[in-house]
């Protein structure tokens, strides 16, 4: 029992569990997690799936998550070291629930819990993680009390299982010979590239070259942080790809469920172009084996105006949604999409349960340029045409002013749509549009500008950042 309460709060996220190790994540609450996770969803009798990255603590934090499963009647499934999308081919395959380990992107001293229900769908605050949080805590009060048939324990493999079924849905084998560049970062990319786009998990060659960058699994991120988000993080990669005279480059983060590209100037190649063309390879595809479907797919409201463009040109129809991991999923099954792209790198998959693979969004990359003759940047740039400012975050102690200036500013010159945040599109040419969201977790306003000129961007950019920080 805990004598000193831990606030489950401060690291019980949205859409996640994410906090410091040995001060607010401990094997103690670790295992409360647990227990409440299989009471919350009914797992007692059941199969649940863990699976943990590199972080030095994450082996620790999965026994005693099995130790708290197990006390309350689940039966853990251990798949060991494996990327977060790993975890939701486990717990597609199996239809179980499933627990993966990871941080993401956060330095060395963080880890956290990435909790699915059974078939890979998410969990949020809203859709069961509150709970998940309360009993835990009530569980760290009061001790985790054993059920009267304790949950069962064993350990499988499911890396080979994984890379044959993306191999799958994904054919690579006639694309031209390709360079290939990839900076794992020191995370999970490490484990997964090697055995799906080469023959580690003993699968036939691809005609694709791959020249390894940090794939040795370090929770100590010696090289960089993962998180190729950040431009810093990239620089490696790219003076990489322009030395080996590559054709691209690829970055995933720490858990490898996001996937970044750069081309072969070493130019990052937008999130928002990537998910142009998976989209229109998904709609290419299912329509094939599906005419009759009325094929819908998702993309979230800071992507580029690209996206919903080449979805609607390829007779399917384009949803915007708001920005968040566990939303998009739900949405996905809702909805029926085939596809979902984020500006973020995540990119969700109907056929890989709804969930976000940044691995296969890689692989149709690699497809669709390999089946072409065009150097990257030449064939990315009719998927990029616009401008984009990226995700300008500022501090600001009074969200709810800052917006009445914006309103006041724009009113007579831009169309409102509170989506998530506040949308502002000109009613003017060239075309813009801007998005200010605030923080979940933060005192900040995020800004995203896209325009149809880079001056008409910088113009827009500008005058709204004067309004946020006045």
């Amino acid at each position: 029992m805990n004598s000193s309460p831990i606030d489950l709060t401060q690291f019980v996220k949205t859409y996640d569990v994410r906090g410091l190790v040995g001060t607010q994540l401990t094997s103690e609450v670790v295992a409360a997690l647990a227990a409440g996770f299989v009471d919350e969803i009914g797992a007692a009798g059941s199969d649940v799936v863990v699976g943990h990255d590199m972080r030095d603590s994450s082996p620790e934090f999965a026994a005693a998550f099995a130790r708290g499963a197990q006390a309350r009647g689940a039966n853990v499934v251990s798949i060991g070291l494996c990327s977060t999308d790993e975890t939701y081919f486990a717990s597609g395959s199996l239809n179980a629930p499933a627990a993966m380990f990871t941080a993401s992107h956060n330095p060395a001293t963080y880890n956290g819990i990435k909790f699915s229900r059974a078939g890979a769908q998410g969990i949020s605050l809203n859709t069961g993680l509150a709970a998940i949080r309360d009993r835990a805590a009530a569980f760290l009060a009061d001790g985790i009390e054993n059920v009267a048939t304790a949950g069962s324990f064993r350990e499988t493999d499911v890396l080979a299982e994984y890379a044959a079924y993306l191999r799958k849905l994904v054919d690579l084998r006639g694309i031209r010979p390709i360079r290939v560049v990839v900076d794992a970062g020191n995370g999970m990319g490490g484990l997964t590239v090697p055995a799906v786009l080469s023959t580690a998990a003993g699968l036939d060659a691809l005609p694709i070259e791959i020249i390894p960058m940090y794939f040795d699994l370090d929770g100590t991120f010696p090289n960089h942080e993962a998180n190729p988000l950040e431009p810093a993080n990239i620089v490696d990669l790219q003076k990489a790809v322009v030395e080996h005279g590559a054709d691209l480059g690829l970055a995933f983060d720490g858990d490898a469920d996001r996937c970044f590209v750069v081309d072969e100037l070493g130019n990052p190649v937008t999130p928002s172009a990537v998910a142009a063309i998976v989209a229109l390879r998904e709609i290419t595809r299912v329509r094939a084996l599906e005419p009759d479907l009325d094929i819908i797919v998702l993309h979230n409201l800071i992507t580029s105006l690209i996206v919903p463009e080449t979805i609607e040109a390829a007779g399917a129809t384009a949803i915007r949604t708001n920005v968040g991991h566990s939303l998009i999923k739900d949405q996905m099954k809702a909805t029926g999409a085939i596809f979902g792209g984020e500006h973020s790198a995540h990119y969700y998959f109907r056929d890989f349960w709804g969930a976000d693979n940044g691995m296969l969004a890689a692989m149709h990359l690699l497809a669709e340029f390999g089946h072409q003759d065009a150097p990257l940047s030449e064939f990315a740039a009719q998927y990029d045409p616009y401008f984009l400012s990226g995700e300008i975050n500022s501090t600001v102690t009074d969200v709810p002013a800052a917006y009445d200036r914006i309103v006041t500013a724009y009113s007579n010159v831009g169309e409102f749509d509170e989506l998530d945040g506040l949308t502002v599109t000109g009613t003017d040419e060239p075309f813009w549009w801007f998005n200010v969201r605030p923080s979940n977790t933060e005192p900040l306003l995020r800004l995203n500008v896209e325009a149809g000129t880079r001056k008409k961007m910088e113009e827009v950019r500008d005058a709204v950042l004067a309004l946020i920080r006045e």
